[in-house]
């Protein structure tokens, strides 16, 4: 290694070239960097007969050794590309401005000096080579040309910053010509046989402050390898890699990319951000005989899947609109997990089908929780674990299935907690509102609306001075139902003439023209056979809302069909092959709740072997689960679930999407059923909930001969009536 103090004039002077190697970061320096280098050159102009100013570092090692054009000397900038471009658009501004004094000797002094090897053309020619995009920008600026299509914003911004910095400077362009003959620099030469650069890059940069993950990433990738396979990985699939991220902090994405990558690749083990190089470099040590070729394909692979994801790049109209409507959430903690999803997609593990199921699934998970007002803080490692719970031969029911068994903080809320929340939640001030309402409005139809033609209407207005008719269409309590009602889901729709309806009483919103009895939106069915908007009609239409919005977030249903076995009978599938066994879960269950019941577990077990067609059971880790399954006509039944929780759980809101039991009445003919055995009592609004009763609750021998025989009740209205 050299080191020594130099003047611009001398680091620039004679034939030779700077080229930034491909592995090195894009040019990114700001409006801020460009102005404390003007500021440095107008100091060195005002006040010549200083010995100089420092302007900082360049540290470059020699290519000559390697190069095919060793008559011209080349060197690989490591450090301090940033300076060189920069300065080197100053001075490309400064022979624009020169041009127009002095055609002449003084601008061909000029460039020749800084800019270009005089004698050469073609690659040889341009002192200063940058990267790809960088290059093609510069390279159209210095010679006068139309910008290319995607131009570096960067390039171009700056270029134009000291175009203006020059034309409006009291300084001429000759005066500042001479004062950039007294900016030095400190030039760092490295020796090819002896210095390791990529140490010395690692050490110059060891802050991380200067450079991105994304910039370390590729130096570390890319500096070791030989010229010829740079160019493969840069050509083939770095570069294009980077011209998917965009433009638009291009950087900033890319990181996030790699730390979803390798918490895909690392069995769901989350880097934190500002350490996703470091991680990289150890997962990239542990990879044994993996080639850095195979590694960086396998990169630009994962990169595709996720701008398909994360930038609106996929082409499937259905899967498009599931990750839009997912993306709408702001939820890329479940990326990791769905790029994992989508691989499987791609490569034909499971179809398209079953792609959109599981990135559904992923949207209600996280709608529901926000609905309900869940921390999301748990959400990352919830979603970074989920790929570990895929079984590859039931991959969708094993999703489910995993989604099903969250508890706690992680729990995937239930039908009764989002409906109860859902029904009273200020949702109009929520970012999710339009998506929300057009969601409710759009499921089902192939003729869906677009959200920005509509906008949210307050059937009760938000005006705080509610007219007397209003008043009196509200009731006694008019203050407290506004205050309570003004913003939940039963008082909102949309329309497209909000501004028409303002505040008028409710008759008129209702039967004017464009009104909420005459819109086509069926968000608004039903309001034009209201007589009276008051709390109790705000009341029934948020649970009519309830219900819908429960079909469009569906929570996970975990009891599916098994696979036929070998000589059975289609109607009655063979058992999956499930975690939990029979063996496993009492003992279980003993520990949690007791000997007796197990007791009872055992007698609801027995009961399901003779009557029903078989036993699921569930996958969880924690928390295990079995459910007599009775398969009647293409269809499950299964009323009941038993806990290793020390629970039996009556399946209303299963129930209530499969007949007879889709009629409430049926239900609730159920519902009396099981309330008339001694001891039970559960409340009379569960018919579309999971009501929990402890297993305890049936320890007499008479109250679970009672119980039984309202199941036998359940399967016989099965039988009779479907």
């Amino acid at each position: 290694m050299k080191a020594g103090e130099t003047d611009l004039f001398t680091l620039f002077n004679g034939t030779k070239q700077f080229i930034i190697p491909i592995y090195q970061r894009n040019y990114r320096w700001e409006l801020p960097n460009c102005e404390e280098l003007w500021n440095d050159i107008v100091r060195a102009t005002t006040d010549p007969t200083r010995a100089g100013h420092f302007l900082g570092s360049i540290v470059y090692i020699n290519n000559s050794k390697v190069s095919l054009t060793t008559w011209i000397p080349q060197f690989l900038v490591i450090d301090g590309q940033q300076r060189l471009t920069t300065i080197s658009l100053f001075i490309l501004a400064l022979v624009r401005a020169l041009q127009v004094q002095d055609p002449n000797a003084t601008t061909q002094q000029l460039i020749s000096e800084f800019l270009l090897n005089e004698h050469y053309e073609g690659d040889l020619h341009n002192k200063l080579v940058l990267t790809r995009i960088d290059f093609e920008t510069y390279h159209a600026l210095l010679n006068n040309r139309d910008l290319p299509r995607n131009a570096s914003p960067r390039i171009v911004e700056n270029y134009r910053f000291f175009e203006d910095r020059i034309r409006q400077s009291p300084f001429s362009p000759l005066e500042l010509y001479d004062g950039i003959r007294h900016l030095f620099i400190v030039e760092i030469a490295l020796d090819p046989d002896h210095d390791n650069p990529q140490r010395i890059f690692e050490s110059l940069n060891s802050t991380g402050l200067d450079l991105s993950q994304t910039d370390q990433i590729r130096n570390f990738v890319l500096m070791d390898q030989d010229p010829h396979e740079q160019k493969v990985l840069y050509e083939d699939y770095w570069y294009p890699m980077e011209l998917l991220f965009g433009k638009d902090n291009p950087e900033e994405l890319f990181d996030r990319f790699m730390r979803d990558y390798l918490t895909v690749h690392r069995d769901g083990r989350i880097p934190k951000m500002g350490e996703v190089f470091r991680e990289f470099k150890t997962y990239v040590r542990t990879q044994g005989e993996s080639s850095v070729h195979d590694l960086v394909i396998d990169i630009h692979r994962f990169a595709r899947y996720f701008v398909c994801m994360a930038c609106g790049e996929e082409e499937d109209p259905a899967i498009a609109a599931a990750f839009n409507d997912l993306n709408f959430l702001k939820v890329d903690v479940a990326y990791p997990f769905l790029l994992q999803v989508y691989h499987d997609y791609r490569t034909g593990q499971i179809t398209r089908d079953e792609l959109v199921e599981v990135v559904r699934l992923a949207e209600s998970y996280v709608f529901r929780r926000a609905i309900c007002g869940i921390p999301t803080n748990s959400m990352n490692k919830t979603f970074a674990a989920l790929g570990k719970e895929i079984r590859r031969d039931h991959y969708r029911e094993s999703v489910k299935v995993a989604l099903f068994m969250l508890d706690s903080y992680r729990r995937f809320p239930d039908d009764a907690e989002f409906m109860r929340e859902i029904e009273r939640k200020d949702v109009y001030n929520s970012r999710i509102c339009s998506y929300l309402l057009t969601k409710l409005e759009n499921h089902g139809t192939k003729e869906p609306i677009a959200a920005a033609n509509y906008t949210v209407e307050h059937i009760m207005p938000q005006n705080p001075r509610l007219s007397e008719a209003w008043q009196r269409e509200l009731g006694d309590d008019w203050q407290q139902v506004h205050q309570t009602y003004l913003h939940s889901l039963g008082n909102l729709t949309l329309t497209g003439y909000n501004s028409e309806l303002s505040d008028r009483p409710f008759a008129e919103k209702r039967d004017m023209e464009g009104g909420l009895g005459r819109s086509p939106l069926r968000l608004s069915a039903g309001l034009g056979e209201v007589a009276t908007w008051n709390e109790q009609e705000i009341l029934n239409r948020a649970e009519r809302l309830a219900l819908l919005a429960a079909r469009v977030w569906p929570a996970p249903d975990p009891l599916v069909k098994p696979e036929k076995s070998q000589g059975e009978d289609s109607s009655n599938g063979g058992p999956l092959k499930q975690r939990w066994t029979e063996e496993q879960f009492m003992p279980v269950l003993e520990g949690r709740a007791g000997a007796e019941a197990v007791e009872v577990a055992r007698s609801i077990l027995d009961w399901g072997v003779r009557h029903t067609t078989h036993i699921w059971w569930g996958e969880g880790k924690k928390d295990g689960s079995f459910a007599p399954i009775f398969n009647w006509k293409g269809e499950s039944y299964y009323p009941v679930l038993v806990w290793t929780r020390g629970v039996l759980v009556i399946q209303f809101q299963w129930l209530q999407n499969r007949p007879p039991f889709d009629a409430p009445e049926k239900r609730k003919e159920l519902l009396d059923r099981l309330n008339a055995i001694p001891g039970i009592a559960i409340p009379e609004d569960s018919l579309i909930y999971r009501p929990a009763l402890p297993l305890t609750k049936f320890l007499p021998a008479k109250t679970r001969e009672e119980f039984f025989t309202v199941l036998d009740w359940v399967i016989s209205e099965v039988k009779e009536n479907v």
